[in-house]
């Protein structure tokens, strides 16, 4: 059954909102974020002080369209008022671990007792700080941010060893102001 689904989302001040046609940019304090969504079937546009989305035939597949491009705008607003945090913790047990950052590479040297480094990648957009034995991420992106992440803890991802006994490695401990 066919139904005419619409939500609103609330411009807060201090920001800005640009859409051309599939395409959103939102700016703020914080930063910038722009994004392009694949919507077919799916109005998106702004009215005063509102980034309306919705159709007027939305089956299930647009309904549920709609409610995840309503997370993605809710996430961008969030992320330039106020960054995405992300804090992973250094744990050896075996041979200390040590993470540089050149550019947009880290190296993560003797992890194991491994004489070559593993490299990863930090993608443009996201800020890492090293404090000793906590790797803090920022990013307005809040997939930017997971993805960051996501490449420190796969990066040091233990195989061919038992985990019992070889916990070493780089752990998130807390994801966007949240205890793990």
């Amino acid at each position: 059954m066919k139904k005419e689904i619409f939500q609103n989302i609330e411009i807060p001040e201090g920001i800005e909102v640009k859409i051309d046609r599939n395409s959103l940019s939102i700016k703020g304090p914080k930063g910038e974020n722009k994004k392009t969504f694949n919507i077919n079937k799916i109005v998106l546009e702004k009215k005063d002080n509102l980034i309306i989305i919705g159709s007027k035939k939305a089956t299930k597949t647009e309904k549920r369209m709609i409610n995840t491009i309503t997370a993605h705008i809710n996430n961008m607003i969030k992320g330039v008022q106020e960054e995405f945090e992300y804090k992973l913790k250094i744990c050896f047990s075996h041979f200390p671990i040590s993470v540089e950052i050149k550019g947009n590479e880290a190296m993560v040297k003797n992890f194991l007792g491994e004489k070559i480094p593993r490299k990863l990648r930090i993608v443009k957009g996201v800020n890492v700080n090293i404090d000793k034995d906590i790797i803090t991420i920022k990013s307005t992106d809040k997939e930017l941010a997971g993805q960051v992440t996501a490449n420190f803890e796969k990066a040091t991802k233990i195989r061919a060893k038992d985990r019992r006994v070889f916990q070493d490695g780089i752990y998130l401990i807390n994801r966007a102001g949240k205890e793990i």
